[in-house]
């Protein structure tokens, strides 16, 4: 396993929240040396919570060196040159736009923002600024997606003509589950919608190439009350054990799209779906064949060939484990599947290979406000029950 020389440029870390999002970044920061030859050094110099007692515990369980409690202080330190935000979305604009005016690269969880307005406030301070801006839509980097790009772009499928994305979870379909900051629209900004909805809008973008270009969309709340949990500090006042609060987000949301290169696409994001635990499900039909993917299949991508005779024909199934495969060189021998937490290392080595050669990293953070956009069209049509409602940025959606 390579390890960076010590003669290589440094590239001081310093992550903001340590819960789900920040567990996965640090094994991330952590794995990418010791699996990939990076061009520069990575310090995991600090890593930033309200709570010093958990923060420092976090700290030594994950591997950072320091710990800060209050953000600001991580971010003007001197030993960080990156700032990773895997905070809730209502705290991103503020910590990166701080971040990026300091001089540090960026690398901000998804949704970019809780809106289209602090999105555009975040691409316009990284567009200002000298440091790289990335938004950390994982998927991207499952090599099974990254092939299915290449024989997008390569001609193999020929011209798009339906995306099919969908993402199912049922973490929340119990209505006695407890409230949490994702069930907080001020907190979190929307709900299915956001949090996972942004990332088949992403995958469809990546892997077409094309754009949303406009919707017509229905979300839906079926659980309006919930338990209110003594951890949960989203409300005023003290928790107890028969309290409920209200959930302010949607719980589904349900779409259609229009391409950019004439295509049709539909999606449909639920966290309500029992029996489905993480399935990503991507299937894009074109002029000369299709592809079909499954996150809870994540090391096999479908390919169906139209253009082989109809006795013969089916759909292929590819087993992205290959030394050739995107990524997967640097793990284990063919066959050996990866898993989720392997993207988000991919996300670090594409990150720190564009931060040493000078590149913008992708995706950069105006993809992070396109698909904003298509999420604030999505609720727009939803509100107004319209039949069709552009992605075009005419307006801005206001904070609520």
């Amino acid at each position: 396993m390579p390890q960076a020389p010590t003669d290589r440029p440094r590239l001081g870390v310093g992550m903001v929240g340590y819960a789900f999002m920040g567990v996965a970044h640090s094994q991330a920061w952590r794995n990418a040396p010791r699996f990939f030859d990076l061009p520069m050094s990575v310090d995991m110099a600090v890593v930033a919570g309200r709570n010093e007692e958990a923060v420092r515990a976090a700290a030594a369980t994950l591997g950072w060196r320091d710990v800060e409690t209050d953000w600001k202080a991580l971010v003007h330190r001197d030993d960080v040159d990156l700032v990773d935000v895997c905070t809730p979305g209502d705290a991103h604009a503020d910590i990166a736009i701080a971040a990026l005016r300091a001089g540090k690269h960026v690398l901000c969880e998804k949704p970019l923002a809780n809106s289209v307005a602090e999105a555009e406030a975040m691409v316009a301070a990284a567009e200002q600024a000298p440091g790289a801006a990335m938004v950390g839509f994982t998927y991207r980097r499952v090599p099974a997606i990254q092939l299915a790009r290449r024989l997008v772009a390569d001609g193999r499928i020929g011209t798009v003509r339906h995306v099919r994305a969908q993402y199912l979870q049922d973490w929340i379909a119990d209505p006695t589950v407890p409230l949490s900051w994702r069930l907080d629209r001020q907190r979190a900004g929307s709900g299915a919608l956001g949090d996972i909805g942004a990332h088949i809008v992403d995958l469809a973008q990546f892997v077409t190439g094309e754009q949303v270009t406009g919707v017509s969309a229905v979300l839906e709340t079926f659980v309006h009350e919930r338990p209110v949990a003594d951890s949960f500090t989203g409300l005023s006042g003290s928790a107890s054990g028969d309290r409920t609060g209200p959930v302010t987000v949607d719980d589904a949301a349900i779409f259609l799209g229009r391409m950019s290169g004439g295509g049709l696409a539909t999606f449909e994001a639920t966290r309500f779906a029992y029996g489905r635990k993480n399935a990503i499900r991507l299937e894009i039909n074109g002029s000369a064949g299709s592809l079909a993917f499954d996150f809870e299949d994540m090391n096999v991508l479908h390919l169906f060939d139209a253009t082989e005779p109809a006795a013969t024909a089916g759909f292929r199934r590819i087993v992205v484990t290959e030394p050739e495969h995107p990524y997967v060189g640097a793990w284990w021998p063919a066959g050996h599947g990866l898993g989720y937490e392997h993207a988000f290392t991919h996300q670090v080595v594409d990150l720190v290979g564009g931060i040493a050669s000078g590149t913008a990293p992708e995706p950069t953070f105006a993809d992070g406000l396109q698909v904003q956009r298509v999420l604030d069209a999505v609720e727009r049509s939803s509100a107004a029950q319209s039949v069709w409602t552009p992605t075009a940025p005419t307006r801005s959606t206001k904070e609520s």
